[in-house]
């Protein structure tokens, strides 16, 4: 029963200042570095671009991810180009 709440959690993203960003409703971080960071949320792929990006806390079990740095945008792709669960990461990225 856990799993079913999980999957409809509430994605929320609030950003202060363009310095800070809180994230809720993410199932997965599928790859960081200083420039740029892509989640998967509830509501799509997420790709966060930057600089001097750094995850500070994420906590996947609540979907809870805080990012810092200087953010210059946010970027979400459609919820049906995710793929299915067994798709590696390297073919859902490059579709």
């Amino acid at each position: 029963m856990e799993d079913l709440n999980v999957s409809k959690r509430a994605h929320k993203l609030v950003l202060n200042n363009r310095r800070t960003c809180n994230l809720t409703g993410v199932s997965d971080v599928l790859s960081f570095d200083e420039n740029e960071i892509i989640l998967e949320t509830d509501q799509g792929m997420l790709m966060i671009k930057g600089n001097e990006l750094h995850v500070n806390r994420l906590t996947l079990d609540k979907g809870e991810v805080d990012v810092d740095g200087r953010i210059d945008s946010f970027t979400y792709s459609e919820q049906s180009s995710l793929g299915s669960k067994g798709e590696s990461l390297l073919s859902r990225l490059f579709k």
